[in-house]
């Protein structure tokens, strides 16, 4: 459920929001930071597909040496229609581009997707700015510790917290110095106490949102 990263293995970490199949969006933004594949790393918030026009190209990021990824929501629902055979929520959900691909590339998908069944809900960064956590919508918890139980579903799908903040309310999660989530598509990156929102809903038109950590 976590994985941990040691921040002193690379030059500049950056963190993206929601890619969605918007691949040629970060391959120009990472052109626009002169982004070094063998010295640099970037992690995303999660889901890297669906509902975008290039999912298949974000699912070949995760045989990158310089990407790490933690699991989304669209992941989620794309491995469960694989392991089930019930594909209606994942194309519901923007999974249609899966049938669009040809039968090589669907088994390229299907490895892919099996590589995501074995992704972290949750990544402890360590490096120049403290301790981050990485999580897709949440970390269900006031108090962050490592290898904690939390809820799997929470820290896919929650947005109680983010509502919350929106509203005036709530307060930081201890534990670490600085949390990153997506999963909910905002106007502008938002940040609340040491909680970060960085989905920015590039696959809607919006920018798409990376944040250089180190």
């Amino acid at each position: 459920m976590y994985e941990r990263i040691d921040g002193t293995r690379w030059r500049h970490i950056w963190i993206v929001g929601d890619l969605h199949g918007c691949h040629p969006q970060l391959m120009g933004a990472l052109r626009d930071r002169q982004f070094d594949p063998y010295q640099d790393l970037l992690i995303c918030v999660g889901d890297l597909i669906d509902r975008g026009p290039q999912s298949l190209q974000c699912l070949r990021l995760l045989n990158k040496k310089w990407f790490k990824t933690v699991r989304g929501n669209h992941e989620q629902m794309a491995i469960d229609a694989v392991r089930y055979g019930d594909t209606a929520m994942w194309q519901l959900n923007g999974g249609r581009w899966f049938a669009e691909l040809s039968h090589a590339e669907q088994q390229q998908a299907l490895e892919a997707l099996h590589t995501c069944a074995a992704l972290p809900y949750i990544l402890e960064l360590r490096c120049d700015n403290g301790i981050n956590v990485i999580a897709h919508a949440d970390y269900p918890s006031e108090e962050y510790q490592w290898d904690k139980a939390v809820d799997r579903e929470s820290v896919l799908w929650r947005r109680d917290r983010l509502n919350q903040l929106l509203s005036g309310k709530g307060g930081k999660i201890s534990g670490a110095d600085h949390f990153w989530f997506g999963h909910t598509p905002l106007k502008q990156r938002y940040d609340a106490y040491n909680l970060h929102y960085i989905d920015t809903g590039a696959v809607f038109g919006g920018a798409l949102t990376l944040v250089q950590v180190q």
